[in-house]
């Protein structure tokens, strides 16, 4: 089975659709199957103590509010967005962080719906994720097993077509809070598919969730880590991105079916050692 593999643009476009676009050039040229952003209505995701809090940015001193959305990308922005996946052969979606973002969202033909490991316990945005029709992938990072019970209930009572999404939420995330082996745990509790959401520096973890038995595989991408905004620290850049696409297809080939064979390059071998 081939993996899914998701580059999170994010945030990291820090406004700008040029560098959306690179990063979905990034993804395309990479072997990625998909991209996906964040959508998010700031006057209801921004709580109202920190709305007037004054913010340096790279565009001056502003309020986190008009900071969170000078962020944020608009009809315009989504309608190119959704042009340029067209005509790269890559797929897109994104996170509704409110209700009014998945409204938004639902004009586009997307298809299948982020929920993130922040909004895992939103009730009303889980039954309406469900209600658009649409595969469900949601991430599990800083969850407890009560919640993701609960969630899952929410999604079967929706008779929603969903995978899970292994997640630790710290960006960005240490090797010894990882728990990989819980992908499994997720598999068999659960029946679903399960993938995995990665947020720590390296790769070859990334890879080994694959041989765990992740079926999607999510990575937030970034032109470069040294870039402003909370983010990108935890991201792959380019050249890293090449590598992770690149292990993971050839683990997926050195995987095999688990059939034991003589293989056509052992037969010549066979013949010359043991004479049959």
């Amino acid at each position: 089975m081939k993996t899914y593999i998701i580059a999170e643009i994010g945030i990291n476009h820090n406004g700008d659709l040029d560098i959306a676009k690179k990063l979905i050039d990034v993804a395309s040229l990479t072997g990625c199957d998909a991209v996906k952003f964040q959508k998010r209505n700031p006057d209801v995701c921004v709580p109202e103590h920190q709305k007037g809090v004054m913010r340096d940015t790279p565009w001056g001193e502003m309020t986190y509010l008009d900071y969170k959305y000078r962020m944020e990308f608009g009809q315009d922005e989504y309608d190119e967005i959704d042009a340029y996946c067209v005509e790269k052969g890559i797929e897109w979606s994104a996170s509704p962080w409110d209700l009014d973002s998945l409204k938004f969202l639902e004009q586009y033909d997307l298809p299948w719906i982020k929920i993130p490991s922040a909004m895992l316990t939103k009730d009303d945005l889980l039954r309406e994720c469900a209600k658009t029709g649409k595969r469900i992938i949601f991430s599990v990072g800083m969850s407890n097993l009560d919640e993701i019970d609960h969630a899952v209930t929410i999604l079967r009572e929706e008779d929603a077509d969903f995978a899970m999404l292994h997640c630790n939420s710290t960006y960005p995330a240490p090797l010894e809070e990882l728990n990989l082996k819980c992908i499994q745990t997720l598999k068999e509790r659960y029946d679903c598919e399960v993938g995995y959401s990665g947020h720590e520096f390296r790769l070859g973890t990334t890879v080994a969730s694959v041989y765990l038995g992740a079926t999607i595989l999510e990575r937030h991408i970034t032109l470069d880590r040294t870039m402003w905004g909370s983010d990108h620290l935890a991201s792959v850049e380019p050249q890293g991105l090449i590598k992770l696409v690149k292990g993971v297809r050839e683990l997926e080939t050195a995987l095999g079916d688990g059939n034991k064979i003589v293989t056509e390059g052992e037969l010549p071998v066979r013949k010359k050692l043991r004479g049959d």
